[in-house]
């Protein structure tokens, strides 16, 4: 993104559709060279050949002459003659439009050939490289009529397509050259066909490519959203959707289907229901709103004022809940049905503060309630902290809370059932750990890494975890990660990152030493117990599994201090990918560095797991706890709550270490 700032600030030419030789998908950038300079005879020899090239070489090619670099690609499933003409076009774009300039590239789309190809040219190697910028972005002129459409529906659909096309684009599966591709063709409940398409050139990681596009797709949500369609394109990726089909790119592609109505959320009902009364309420009498509203303000205000029943506005020293907030309620009765009374076979795990079990509501959903220990004042704590947290949090790396019931004694949280149970039952057990793959594991790493952005940095609220562990990472279907448990989780303004507490909460050999020191906590803290899972999926065994060595951060530091880190790797793990491993032991340790500062942030870290080319530098001692705690710790695990007063232990004797390299 550093490179795209610079790169706007520079230039002025990119505010598109302003200045001459300027178009949607094509840009001009960077400096020019003179008429007679071997610069331009270099580009045109490399022209000459790249489109035959691109066919020679399966829809991708990469060359250079000199000081000239040039590539070129189709998308995927081209025809042969059609992506020869769409690479000649642009180039010829190119000569036109840039026939001074260093640096162009030009996404080139064609309905009537049925194909979309790029074409870009620099001064500097681009292979291999991310570039985020500059970026053009090409809106419909049509916008989205939304007085006759519902646009939270629509916003809810589109996105689910989004999700849909992002993960076909970055999940390489193909055998083809062009690995990053995904296109979707959707029909929405008011539109009956949707189409979209990403693609990501072909040199660059998954990881990088998913974050090219997710900032098409932010960009494009930024500057056009409500229009009919449109493009973002940038270097490295392409996106687009429209409400027609483009660029032939959709003759085989099987049309997702619309939800039945009877599953349209109740919100888009509501929403149809008021339009259509409000067109009757105009034709009768006025009076007749008049009454509804007051009777409904009554309603409410009595609903408010109920409090054994409802969540109320309650705050405490740490944990603070509001009632602004709405969400489905569950009627115990349809709990109790649902787990069969909260049987044992139904029964899935134990938590610190309760027991979660597996339901099936009358319609099919499967879902796993989490039953709060009875008279339990941490449990109600986290009840409400977690209730407050989770209505406002939307993510594909985090558990889905879909409602709850507070009915006499009982405090019950309804969450999407994960099939995979969590992640601890697989990296910890001998078995079970074969199915864990380099990549099965690489994508769980990057997806908690994804989730822990999203909660610091990306949702509408900064939010500390301070739990994360591997019993806290659920695993769905597909082996995706979804972090779970916000009870222990702390809520900041959003530009507020740090805090300190007189009460630890958090699972020992995860808790970062300053929190366990000193009680200060910040998104850093997070990090440190991302290095600790980070490691334990490298090494495959549990940090309590260390504690003799005072744990594995400590561990593994001492490895790499003398020059043996790869002794940590799971024996398991394929030695193809070692020296990918290592470069994610070396992330793993700069997340557990003793020296706060000196630990990245979550997007600095996402930035390194999928580049190998960024440099990253070199850690420092990590930090680490023994078992002896001299302070109130309030420890998450079942086994070790105290009674009285819940979850508080009074442990003696703190013991920090820090190593030093010799």
């Amino acid at each position: 993104m550093k490179n795209s700032a610079m790169i706007f600030l520079s230039f002025p030419l990119l505010l598109l559709q302003t200045f001459n030789g300027v178009k949607a998908g094509f840009l001009c950038v960077g400096s020019t060279f003179p008429a007679n300079s071997s610069y331009r005879e270099n580009r045109d020899s490399l022209f000459s050949s790249l489109a035959s090239k691109v066919i020679t070489n399966g829809g991708f090619y990469n060359a250079s002459l000199d000081r000239v670099h040039a590539l070129a690609l189709c998308r995927r499933d081209y025809e042969r003659q059609a992506c020869i003409n769409c690479v000649e076009k642009a180039i010829r774009q190119i000569k036109n439009s840039c026939p001074d300039r260093v640096e162009s590239f030009d996404w080139d789309s064609d309905d009537a050939e049925q194909v979309s190809c790029l074409v870009r040219t620099a001064n500097h190697s681009t292979f291999r490289k991310l570039e985020l910028g500059p970026a053009t972005n090409d809106p419909s002129p049509v916008s989205i009529d939304s007085s006759f459409n519902n646009m939270t529906l629509f916003r809810q659909e589109w996105e689910a397509m989004v999700n849909r096309t992002l993960e076909a684009a970055t999940v390489d599966t193909s055998t083809s050259v062009l690995k990053y591709y995904g296109v979707v063709k959707a029909e929405f409940v008011e539109f009956p066909n949707v189409y979209m398409m990403m693609q990501c050139t072909p040199d660059i990681t998954s990881g990088e490519c998913r974050t090219c596009l997710e900032e098409c797709v932010k960009y494009f949500r930024d500057m056009s959203w409500g229009k009919q369609g449109g493009s973002v394109c940038r270097p490295s990726c392409v996106f687009r959707w429209d409400m027609y089909a483009f660029s032939g790119a959709f003759a085989n592609i099987t049309r997702v289907p619309a939800p039945p109505r009877a599953l349209i959320p109740q919100a888009q009902a509501i929403s149809v229901t008021s339009f259509i009364g409000r067109i009757i309420a105009i034709v009768v009498v006025p009076t007749v709103i008049n009454l509804f509203v007051l009777i409904g303000l009554i309603r409410a205000y009595g609903q408010m004022r109920k409090s054994k029943n409802e969540i109320i506005s309650e705050c405490e020293e740490e944990h603070c809940i509001s009632d602004g907030q709405v969400m489905l309620r569950f009627d115990l009765g349809m709990i109790l049905t649902a787990t069969n009374n909260f049987s044992l076979e139904n029964k899935l795990g134990q938590g610190g503060f309760g027991s979660v079990y597996k339901g099936l509501l009358p319609s099919g959903q499967e879902i796993a309630v989490k039953r709060l220990t009875r008279g339990s004042g941490q449990g109600d704590m986290e009840f409400r902290n977690e209730v407050l947290l989770l209505t406002r949090l939307q993510h594909r790396n985090l558990v889905k809370l879909l409602g709850f019931c507070n009915e006499g004694d009982e405090e019950i949280l309804v969450y999407e059932h994960v099939p995979n149970s969590s992640l601890d039952h697989f990296i910890f057990d001998d078995e079970k750990r074969l199915l864990l793959t380099w990549n099965v594991r690489y994508r769980i790493i990057e997806g908690v890494a994804r989730g822990l952005l999203y909660l610091h940095e990306d949702s509408q609220l900064r939010i500390i975890h301070r739990d994360l562990k591997a019993s806290n990472i659920l695993l769905d279907a597909g082996m995706n990660p979804k972090v779970s448990d916000f009870g222990m989780a702390r809520l900041f303004s959003i530009d507020q990152s740090r805090g300190v507490t007189r009460r630890r909460v958090g699972t020992l050999g995860y808790m970062a030493p300053e929190y366990v020191r000193n009680g200060r906590f910040s998104v850093k803290t997070d990090v440190y117990s991302f290095g600790v899972v980070l490691l334990e999926m490298i090494a495959g065994q549990s940090n309590q599994n260390y504690f003799e060595a005072l744990g594995l951060p400590a561990h593994a530091w001492k490895c790499w201090v003398a020059g043996e880190a790869a002794s940590i790797i799971d024996p398991v793990l394929s030695r193809n990918s070692t020296n990918e491993i290592m470069r994610f032991i070396h992330i793993g340790l700069l997340c557990v560095q003793e020296n706060v500062a000196k630990r990245p942030t979550m997007s600095l870290v996402i930035q390194w797991l999928g580049s190998d080319t960024i440099s990253i530098p070199l850690p420092t001692a990590a930090g680490f706890t023994t078992t002896h705690l001299p302070v109130e710790l309030h420890r998450t695990d079942a086994t070790n709550q105290a009674k009285g007063e819940a979850g508080a232990l009074s442990l003696n004797e703190l013991s920090i270490t820090e190593l030093s390299p010799r």
